[in-house]
């Protein structure tokens, strides 16, 4: 059944005040009431730019955060043969021993979120060109912060299509709280600016996407993005099991934070993606015995149709059912939401499966993202007009679409990465 939520929009903040939303996420912790007098400007503020926030994460553990750079010789880059091998991007979010001289790393790279502000309009009609500095902010995970002994479970999140992995911070940085390692990919070719820590022949420092326009009004596309996501997903995995076993897998050679391999429960092992990212990771779940788990955040379950008005044929996971556990997680307000829901209908449940349905009511697609709480500032902030906001993430306010999705997504791999 869909899920019954209260709604509601939060109440007024002030044309440039965003301080409020680290408050937010304050409430979100402490489940004390959420403030709505307005905070002081920031000085990014005062300067003509302004700063967004992100909630604070709900669990008990101190977050630690590390990215790597990976290099799988196997492959071509499907995007730009030029390139030759695939690069993969990843951030690291887990539970940390300590975070004592550890400064809070930021979203976003610095290169890539220059180029991230450039491209924004290009993604989403009515997103600001100008006014906001995607450099400035910062996240609650500390870099490179020992991981705390223990061994966590695995989570693995692909963004959908176009965006950066870093979209995907607050959800991640909340599921790693509670004691999960969660390993956020970007996917270079389709991701709007994925960040390198060092030059290679064929591309600049930041790469931009390549796309121009909905990958899935082009099948051929689509299929290339899912296909590219799938084996990204698997081959990241790869990288964590000899990460486990000893070797260091960053193509670049940085050391990574200490007792992070050790860190790393392998045997408990699922994946949570949005839009693109929720079919890439139901099929990878299909294909790979090692993930036992896939969260699909509004995800099609069928491959992108020549005929308009024909669905498309089915993803292989879709043709013959599940045999593992499978969340299917829309938002009430999205404009595809019935061909979503059709491409869902009629997937099957093997031995071993399960499927779990849910539906976010007054949502929008991106409200299972940071667009969650960044659309609203920017509206409150004059930066964003109030359709492209509802459009993006609906009008269900951004503490309890927030809390809603975090839930959702806590309490689904709760129930099934319990055990070996």
């Amino acid at each position: 059944m869909p899920e019954k939520a209260a709604d509601g929009r939060d109440g007024e903040m002030g044309r440039r005040e965003f301080t409020r939303f680290g408050l937010l996420g304050l409430g979100l912790l402490t489940g004390g009431p959420i403030p709505t007098a307005a905070g002081a400007m920031t000085s990014d503020a005062a300067a003509g730019e302004v700063t967004l926030r992100l909630p604070v994460p709900t669990g008990p553990h101190r977050i630690g955060v590390t990215t790597m750079y990976l290099l799988d010789t196997t492959r071509v880059d499907p995007w730009d043969p030029v390139i030759g091998v695939r690069e993969v991007m990843v951030t690291v979010f887990y539970p940390a021993c300590t975070v004592s001289g550890r400064p809070r790393a930021t979203q976003m790279a610095p290169g890539a979120a220059v180029v991230f502000g450039q491209f924004l309009p290009r993604l989403h009609p009515g997103a600001p060109a100008a006014g906001v500095d995607w450099a400035a902010t910062v996240t609650h995970a500390h870099q490179c912060a020992p991981a705390l002994p223990g061994r966590w479970p695995v989570l693995l999140y692909s963004p959908g299509g176009g965006d950066p992995r870093t979209l995907g911070t607050h959800l991640a940085e909340d599921l790693a709280s509670h004691g999960h390692v969660v390993v956020t990919i970007d996917h270079p070719g389709d991701a709007a600016a994925v960040e390198f820590p060092m030059p290679r022949a064929g591309r600049d420092t930041v790469r931009v996407s390549v796309f121009r326009g909905d990958p899935r009004a082009d099948p051929a596309t689509f299929d290339t993005m899912i296909a590219a996501r799938i084996a990204d997903i698997r081959f990241v995995l790869d990288s964590l099991h000899r990460l486990a076993t000893g070797p260091n897998p960053d193509a670049a050679g940085r050391p990574l934070p200490a007792g992070l391999g050790t860190a790393l429960d392998l045997r408990r092992v699922a994946a949570y993606g949005h839009s693109a990212g929720g079919t890439a990771v139901a099929q990878a779940m299909d294909d790979d015995p090692r993930i036992r788990a896939a969260g699909n955040l509004e995800g099609y379950l069928d491959r992108a149709s020549t005929d308009p008005g024909v669905a498309g044929e089915p993803f292989p996971i879709r043709r013959h059912g599940t045999a593992r556990p499978l969340l299917l997680y829309g938002s009430e307000d999205f404009g595809q939401r019935a061909a979503i829901e059709q491409s869902w209908r009629g997937l099957s449940v093997r031995p071993g499966g399960s499927i779990r349905q849910r539906r976010l009511p007054r949502a929008g697609h991106w409200a299972f993202t940071d667009w969650a709480v960044f659309a609203p500032q920017l509206e409150a902030g004059g930066l964003m007009p109030t359709r492209t906001r509802a459009d993006l993430v609906g009008e269900l306010g951004p503490a309890r679409s927030v809390a809603a999705v975090r839930h959702q997504l806590r309490s689904f791999f709760a129930a099934h990465l319990t055990s070996y």
